[in-house]
């Protein structure tokens, strides 16, 4: 072997190699901070093990191709509880069904028209937004005609000039309070088709290091709360959580409010990226008494989250 394949086996290993850390770190189920934000990155970085592979074996790189096909592996199995989530309730047949659309516009994002755009395309039944800015505020009406139900918009969305709302063609029979507990979520019961459902448009702060370390897991903590506190009906919580579904405030919201999460593929974040290379942190959640029929990433908005498409139905018993 020559001294330059050496080389290159040796680089490709190596990235490998770091590639199947974040995999470890995913699939080791530690919530700690340094390890889970790694977990988060697991779809692009599959992204890349795949596309180091392919290269190792066009050059022949034999040894290099062998850790990569071991490094999909592993990223593909750290990745497929966000891609193919467990505990998925079967529709019941014969059932109406409830379109949503929950988005993360981006404070900043003056583009009315592409909001709008993406939403009447969609036809949504219930919309669902969050971080929502000065100049969309200013522009509800037209953002959200048709959409006559709404909640407050005056949320504040960690201290910026931004809002969480809940808007809907059916009535919305309750707005849920929204204590000062350092969550930023807008919250509805909607008189459907299928019955009153409790609603709440989240948006998480960020993980570490950009916020206090605890920020993410004591909201969550209060989105449980105020649950607790709402009538007793199927609920839908979409938003921006700002981490995948398997990881650390996933298994949270999971598991301390009963709910199931929506597939994650393709990602909605950040819009850079190729949709089946992106981050699911834009997530659907829902109790296990309803049952997602379809998900889909909408049309553009002007944000760096693509908006997320989600049809709803009465889970079988």
């Amino acid at each position: 072997m020559s001294l330059l394949k050496t080389a290159a086996n040796l680089a490709a290993g190596l990235t490998l190699l770091g590639l199947a850390t974040i995999a470890a770190t995913a699939l080791s189920g530690v919530g700690h901070r340094w390890v889970d934000i790694l977990a988060q990155f697991t779809a692009p970085a599959l992204t890349a093990a795949v596309g180091v592979t392919l290269i190792c074996l066009l050059l022949r790189l034999w040894p290099a191709a062998g850790t990569g096909v071991v490094t999909c592996g592993l990223l593909l199995l750290a990745v497929w509880p966000q891609w193919s989530p467990p505990r998925a309730p079967a529709p019941l047949p014969g059932q109406p069904v409830v379109r949503v659309y929950s988005a993360n516009l981006w404070v900043y994002n003056a583009d009315v028209q592409a909001m709008r755009r993406s939403i009447a395309a969609a036809d949504p039944d219930i919309v669902m937004l969050v971080e929502m800015g000065a100049v969309a505020t200013a522009r509800a009406d037209t953002i959200l005609a048709g959409y006559p139900y709404r909640t407050d918009l005056h949320q504040p969305d960690r201290g910026r000039d931004a809002r969480s709302i809940v808007a809907s063609r059916y009535p919305i029979v309750r707005t849920l309070p929204s204590p000062p507990d350092g969550l930023s979520a807008a919250g509805a019961v909607i008189q459907t088709p299928l019955g009153p459902l409790d609603v709440f448009a989240v948006h998480l702060t960020r993980p570490w290091p950009y916020q206090y370390q605890w920020g993410q897991i004591t909201q969550v903590m209060a989105l449980t709360q105020r649950r607790l506190e709402a009538p007793v009906h199927p609920v839908i919580a979409a938003g921006d959580f700002n981490s995948v579904s398997s990881a650390r405030i996933g298994r949270q919201v999971q598991a301390d409010m009963n709910l199931v999460a929506a597939p994650a593929w393709p990602g909605t974040w950040p819009t850079r990226l190729p949709a089946f290379a992106g981050i699911t942190i834009d997530q659907v959640y829902h109790s296990p008494d309803l049952a997602l029929v379809s998900r889909r990433l909408g049309e553009p908005t002007g944000s760096d989250h693509r908006p997320v498409v989600t049809q709803f139905t009465r889970a079988a018993p």
